[in-house]
């Protein structure tokens, strides 16, 4: 399949933009109408059934504006600053550029915690698929107002991959300064050729990485690759591809150059085998007729099929998935609580708010956390 197909069939896309396309580098402002020709690029793909998720950067560059904070390296206390007050501006801007199409934007600010500590994964893709079903368009960014060095990404390729995987993305695209990958860095060498396709990341292609451009960037081709081999080890093809064309996904349609990095197999694959077969159930879900034949069907375990309950678990922690023979069914991520999930078993879904004085998620086990053997 060539780039410009890969981009049109992709039914879950991030997209990664960086300071440098966002804010302008003399005024410190917004460049809105770059966004608006992202905006519209974001429409004409939901037009057509995908589903958009945006990881932005940008607070810091515009709250060092509004604080009058000096070009260059900041100390982390003033980052924290910049990005309170940048946050807001950031926002705004993207909520006019998408205002024109009557879309509604919703911020998503995360640390590297929540994309490691699985419950708080689990809560964010919850987040994730629940405003890509309202019709929202996630922007996300680091939440840097409260993250430390030690719990940072510092670049929000990498956070962007993460979140990529996270919510089963078949494709992110990181919009650069440059058309992709190059054999050497370009500023630099007259003669480096770009790279359309990367089949593996090898020491020979890491090497290929050159250093961050000065100013507001935190990220630079090193970032892009290690981005890359978080992307295509989760199932996700990536691509670079030059953002500072006005409407960038477009020219990607359109055949613009850029590097396409293969991934390792299909999302729903490499999700699939993480849960089937790198973690250790920590209890048992034992379910009826009826639901071992919904399971089969491709559903999700609802609540009413399930007629027992072993072990102590939490939310977001593995069980095993069990017929009334003992028969394993497969190994699925539980969305309540041993205890939680024992109040609730054997009712409606629509019974689980007054059980546990909460609204919960419909599924006990949705079928995106679920594999059966």
């Amino acid at each position: 399949m060539k780039t410009p197909d890969r981009l049109r069939a992709a039914r879950r896309l991030v997209v990664k933009i960086g300071s440098a396309l966002v804010v302008d580098a003399q005024s410190g402002a917004a460049r809105r109408a770059w966004l608006d020709a992202l905006a519209d690029d974001v429409v004409r793909c939901r037009s057509r059934g995908s589903q958009v998720v945006i990881v932005s950067s940008g607070a810091i560059a515009l709250g060092r504006r509004q604080l009058g904070l000096a070009s260059g390296e900041l100390p982390l206390e003033e980052k924290q600053a910049a990005a309170a007050a940048g946050q807001a501006h950031l926002m705004q801007a993207f909520e006019a550029a998408f205002q024109r199409h009557g879309v509604t934007i919703a911020q998503v600010l995360l640390t590297l915690d929540d994309t490691e500590q699985r419950r708080r994964h689990l809560n964010a893709r919850g987040t994730f698929a629940t405003l890509l079903d309202l019709k929202a368009v996630p922007v996300v960014n680091e939440n840097d107002t409260v993250a430390t060095e030690e719990i940072r990404f510092g670049d929000n390729d990498r956070l962007a991959a993460r979140v990529a995987v996270m919510i089963g993305a078949d494709l992110l695209v990181l919009l650069s300064d440059n058309d992709g990958l190059y054999t050497a860095d370009p500023r630099r060498d007259d003669e480096a050729t770009l790279i359309a396709e990367v089949d593996a990341i090898t020491p020979a292609i890491e090497a290929m990485a050159g250093a961050a451009l000065p100013g507001d960037s935190s990220g630079g081709m090193v970032t892009k690759i290690a981005a890359a081999r978080i992307a295509t080890a989760g199932g996700c093809g990536m691509l670079i591809a030059n953002g500072r064309r006005d409407h960038p996904l477009l020219a990607i349609e359109d055949g613009a150059p850029s590097t396409w990095f293969r991934s390792d197999g299909e999302v729903m694959s490499a999700r699939k085998r993480w849960i089937g077969g790198a973690l250790k159930p920590v209890g048992r879900i034992t379910v009826d007729s009826g639901a071992v034949q919904a399971l089969r069907a491709g559903r999700s375990l609802l609540p009413a099929g399930v007629i027992a309950i072993e072990g102590v678990f939490e939310r977001g922690d593995p069980v095993r998935i069990s017929d009334s023979l003992g028969q394993d069914l497969g190994r699925g991520l539980s969305a309540y609580s041993a205890e939680d999930a024992r109040r609730i078993m054997g009712h409606k879904s629509t019974e689980i708010e007054a059980i546990l004085g909460y609204r919960g998620r419909d599924e006990l086990i949705h079928r995106d956390d679920l594999v059966l053997v």
